[in-house]
């Protein structure tokens, strides 16, 4: 029997944060525990979303934005065994699977869904502001673009401290339209910044196309600018993300800089959940959806006898009850107190304040 504690990056019974090690190093070939790590990486996420979605709904108990990750998986995937645990990320609102991908824990991401006060920001922070410092994931951010810039910022405080841990920055095709992209590209590449900067590309920004908003249909060449190396890459396929990830990774640990990689995927779900998706044809998501990293991962552990579907459906079964077990958690956790108002508010002690 397969055990989904041996190969996630928590433990999926206790919910605890349990580094997996063995599978974040940087491997030469894609093995038997890459492959079913993957597999279950990839449907916690998405039975997450589905589930949060329906939550959302049908139930009325989430409300406010919620952007779901269904269909990018992949990239999660693949640069969670690119990576080291101690290796910082930071994305956009679209954060919930990344959250889970560093590890946090499903309970504590369905509560702050809730806005409860068990959530993984104390329920104040909602959908688009996850956030884990334990396992290195630095937001969730609502503000697009605004996470480009503070990337670089935690890969300076890495260069800093001198340790030789690389930052990965997400964001979206639309937020390659943002000024900040810019100037952090410019002085990223000037002070040579252990960052990653890796567009998620799923051909819209919120409902606009690429095609329809910027002359440079290729955003990986945004980097030509800056003699910045990039790369496009298949973010339906994580073996490609892992592979081109782990390329970028080596050169910031050897300190030379920064890399652009545009990853081409695609979003099965709308924007947000509110969004009627009129700017898409059915037949465009059908075709993405033949291309499905999932249906691609079981295809070839299934192909290469690393498990039988009989085990895949007993990890399916056990993926569903941590989902499920995340939901009763977040049903039965407390609101957060009044007095939890003003807390977690930045204050500068130093600032001279008018008090009359």
């Amino acid at each position: 029997m397969i055990g989904l504690a041996k190969n996630l990056p928590f433990d999926l019974h206790v919910n605890t944060y349990i580094c997996p090690q063995n599978l974040t190093k940087v491997a030469t070939k894609f093995s038997k525990e890459t492959y079913l790590y993957w597999y279950e990486l990839m449907q916690l996420i998405r039975q997450f979303e589905l589930k949060a979605e329906e939550m959302y709904k049908m139930a009325g108990k989430i409300r406010g934005f919620f952007h779901a990750y269904v269909g990018q998986e992949a990239l999660a995937a693949g640069c969670m065994t690119a990576t080291r645990q101690d290796d910082p990320f930071i994305t956009a609102y679209r954060d919930h699977g990344w959250a889970l991908a560093k590890g946090m824990s499903p309970n504590g991401c369905m509560a702050e869904l809730y806005g409860k006060a068990t959530g993984v920001a104390k329920g104040k922070g909602g959908s688009m502001h996850f956030f884990g410092v334990e396992q290195k994931f630095f937001g969730g951010h609502g503000i697009v673009g605004a996470q480009i810039g503070t990337g670089a910022g935690l890969a300076f405080a890495e260069q800093y401290l001198g340790t030789d841990n690389v930052v990965l920055c997400f964001f979206g095709d639309g937020a390659a339209r943002q000024g900040i992209l810019h100037e952090t590209f410019n002085m990223a590449m000037l002070w040579k910044l252990p960052v990653i900067f890796i567009c998620e590309n799923n051909n819209y920004a919120m409902g606009t196309s690429v095609e329809r908003t910027s002359n440079v249909i290729d955003i990986y060449k945004l980097a030509d600018a800056y003699e910045m190396p990039a790369d496009k890459v298949n973010g339906m396929d994580p073996e490609q993300v892992h592979d081109a990830v782990a390329r970028a990774v080596k050169r910031a640990r050897e300190k030379g800089g920064p890399t652009l990689l545009e990853m081409k995927t695609y979003r099965y779900k709308g924007h947000s959940i509110s969004d009627p998706q009129k700017y898409r044809r059915k037949e465009e998501l059908d075709e993405y959806k033949i291309k499905d990293p999932i249906t691609f991962v079981t295809k070839n552990i299934l192909d290469n006898k690393y498990a039988t579907q009989e085990e895949l459906n007993a990890i399916d079964a056990r993926i569903d009850e941590v989902v499920q077990e995340s939901v009763r958690f977040a049903e039965e956790s407390p609101w957060p107190d009044d007095d939890e108002l003003l807390k977690d508010v930045y204050v500068d002690q130093n600032y001279p304040f008018i008090t009359d």
